[in-house]
């Protein structure tokens, strides 16, 4: 089994790699026109930052990894003995790879961090 690291270096270094590419290649191109009115009424559907790991939507509110809150709070493991909200580990694993952990990969996470701890 990866580890939470390489699991990281998978996903991150191809990406990161891409990115340099396009901003190689396109960097100079001008995607958008912008109004003195989107810029006083919040940036409504202005996209000013390319991330992958949230978006807020003026109408539907803010998405992780594609995910909404009440989607997180249903899909993500919780806390043993009947927690009813997720892990802190399982949004951070969530966050950093882009995927929804499994219970042990939560697991793992916690004992790594507990290990680190010491």
């Amino acid at each position: 089994m990866k580890t939470l690291k390489e699991k990281f270096a998978d996903k991150a270094l191809p990406l990161a790699e891409e990115v340099k590419n396009i901003r190689k290649e396109h960097g100079d191109k001008k995607i958008s026109d912008v109004t003195i009115d989107q810029l006083f009424g919040g940036m409504k559907g202005v996209k000013s930052l390319v991330t992958e790991t949230s978006q807020l939507d003026p109408y539907e509110g803010i998405r992780f990894r594609g995910y909404s809150i009440p989607q997180i709070q249903e899909k993500l493991p919780k806390a043993p003995k009947g927690g009813e909200e997720p892990m802190p580990e399982g949004i951070f694993y969530l966050m950093l790879i882009g995927e929804l952990p499994t219970e042990d990969d939560v697991k793992n996470l916690s004992k790594e961090w507990a290990d680190r701890a010491e």
